[in-house]
């Protein structure tokens, strides 16, 4: 079977996937996820022929997975009602690594043509559903259950949008639920403002459309909002543990730039 063509940010799937797939093939992996894999295997059979896995790119990105997976295991285990809404959710197998109990439903939201490489590259499941849409086109959320606690995971999504669309994203799935919790990471003002000359994005046809200096200032947008705490991305004790020495100094250093240590904030809130 053909696989559909990714345009723009849907591209940055691939190199994500491909991080945690490699992080899967070491001694001791941060992640541990074979879906991840098997889905690379299956997208890019080469895929692991290439330098790519101790890249800062690739370890940002698996350690960012890992903070979003141990908030969702926490909150999971306090509310196993649940309802899940992993938005943007590319071709990351978060569902399977946590493994959540059958009372909890689990929507992952995406484009149509990610949802339907997630249909061959990964296995269906009770009680998970794909939607295959557009984030900001809020008549997905007609499609879910309401009156449970939500859980609203977003991995790389939120500096893709716009703050309009942000804010009506979140304040609208705060109306719609009676509590929970909302995850995502957020870069600041200045990154995104240079996104457009950054080589990374260029190369696959993304750019930023917003940065916040202070993200906790979100909690400002609705009544029942607040904000929790972040998590560490650039000094995370999981990169100093598990870097190779050479992307550690490169950490180290870029630690020291003004601005650049909190880079790239993991925040949570809840209402």
């Amino acid at each position: 079977m053909r696989n559909p063509e990714l345009v723009g940010v849907q591209k940055t799937a691939s190199p994500v996937l491909k991080a945690k797939a490699l992080d899967n093939r070491l001694p001791d992996p941060i992640l541990g996820d074979k879906y991840a894999e098997q889905a690379m295997r299956h997208l890019d059979p080469d895929y692991d022929k290439r330098r790519f896995g101790t890249s800062q790119m690739g370890l940002a990105a698996v350690v960012r997975a890992k903070a979003h997976d141990d908030w969702a295991r926490s909150y999971l285990a306090d509310h196993p009602d649940a309802v899940v809404l992993h938005l943007g959710c590319g071709l990351d197998a978060r569902v399977y690594r946590i493994d959540p109990p059958a009372t909890v439903d689990w929507y992952d939201l995406d484009y149509p043509a990610i949802t339907e490489l997630r249909r061959q590259f990964l296995p269906p499941r009770e009680h998970y559903t794909l939607i295959g849409s557009s984030v900001t086109d809020l008549t997905w959320l007609d499609r879910i259950p309401r009156g449970r606690p939500v859980l609203m995971i977003a991995e790389g999504l939120v500096p893709y949008l716009t703050e309009t669309d942000v804010r009506r994203l979140l304040t609208s799935i705060i109306d719609a639920f009676p509590a929970g919790r909302i995850q995502f990471d957020t870069v600041p003002v200045w990154a995104w403002r240079t996104s457009k000359w950054d080589p990374t994005l260029r190369k696959y046809g993304a750019q930023f459309r917003c940065g916040f200096d202070d993200p906790a200032a979100l909690a400002e947008w609705h009544p029942r909002l607040e904000f929790v705490d972040e998590a560490p991305m650039n000094d995370s004790p999981v990169l100093t543990a598990k870097a190779p020495a050479e992307v550690r100094r490169m950490f180290r250093l870029l630690n020291l730039l003004p601005g650049m240590k909190r880079s790239t904030r993991i925040v949570r809130f809840w209402f």
